[in-house]
């Protein structure tokens, strides 16, 4: 699969990569969006939340679909129905989610510990559609095993057309820092296109991020919350080689508005607004007064209350 531009991914976060989150980042930028994560287990006995988070709408495309499970006859019959039901651009094989729950499943990271198995599931998903095929992954299970040299090219020669590759080890979590050379070892075992992540917080992340690596691309996931005009400046530079500033306060109080508004759309208010609380603190993060609005961003409950927060916010300011 071949990217242009030096492909600027949204990475999947199950609980915060939601439609209108991803339809934010797209409208700053990002060229692909991924699903939260989604079992092909739930898919295979028809759950019915499920489908909700699977579900793809037409203006945030090009979309993959992310999906997690350690059972092929699930993963092959996911994969199927997914394709019919949601039509999906790709399918992105979650084989790095660090979650006690998931790993302890046997599911997400945990199948780095056998690689046969996960090469497996990477043919399964190959076998069972045509559209491209990526698996996200980390460097391995536990720091100083490193795998994801050795897993890529088992994924390369089981049909994926591409990874993506997060500079952790699964026992790290999200703690310590992203070892970007590291992902430059695994892009030098394969013939198939790379995406770099982990600490992509900036323009100057980003840069130096495909510098080191020399990968084909960037998939920023964390680094977008609270910030998604962080595509909109990487996507620039891109074009420009000009570094724009951040969004004012203003701005991005602006954003966090038409995020909610988006939820809103798709989940209803009350569900929305108990969705878009982290979102907001996100947001306000490093902001003069940010410890109080902390308490207040937690006990918004209706729209009203956060436009008054959001005013308040503005005129304190």
């Amino acid at each position: 699969m071949k990217f242009e531009n030096k492909a600027l991914f949204l990475g999947p976060m199950a609980g915060n990569g939601d439609y209108a989150f991803r339809r934010i980042c797209k409208e700053f930028g990002a060229q692909y969006v991924v699903t939260e994560m989604v079992s092909a287990k739930a898919v295979y006995y028809h759950d019915k939340k499920t489908a909700g988070i699977a579900h793809i709408r037409e203006d945030e495309r090009p979309c993959f679909l992310q999906i997690f499970g350690s059972e092929e006859d699930c993963i092959d019959y996911a994969v199927k129905e997914l394709e019919q039901t949601m039509r999906p651009e790709g399918f992105d094989i979650n084989m790095g989610c660090p979650a006690p729950k998931i790993f302890n499943n046997g599911e997400g990271s945990a199948l780095l510990k056998d690689l046969k198995k996960a090469e497996r599931i990477v043919k399964t998903v190959r076998n069972a559609t045509a559209l491209p095929v990526s698996v996200k992954l980390r460097l391995g299970v536990e720091q100083d095993c490193f795998v994801a040299g050795e897993a890529a090219k088992r994924f390369e020669a089981a049909g994926a057309d591409f990874l993506a590759v997060h500079g952790r080890y699964r026992d790290q979590h999200y703690s310590g820092k992203a070892d970007w050379n590291k992902i430059a070892l695994v892009k030098q075992c394969v013939g198939i296109p790379v995406i770099a992540n982990g600490d992509i917080c900036s323009p100057e992340d980003y840069i130096s991020a495909l510098k080191t690596t020399g990968c084909d691309g960037a998939m920023i996931a964390r680094g977008a919350l609270g910030d998604p005009h962080l595509f909109k400046r990487i996507s620039h530079y891109n074009a420009t080689g000009e570094l724009l500033p951040p969004q004012t306060l203003e701005q991005k109080l602006a954003t966090a508005l038409r995020q909610l508004n988006l939820c809103i759309e798709d989940k209803g208010e009350a569900h929305a607004v108990r969705e878009m609380r982290k979102h907001f603190l996100w947001y306000v993060k490093g902001i003069r007064g940010a410890a109080r609005y902390k308490n207040m961003c937690c006990k918004v409950s209706t729209k009203e209350d956060c436009l008054q927060l959001v005013n308040e916010i503005l005129v304190v300011d």
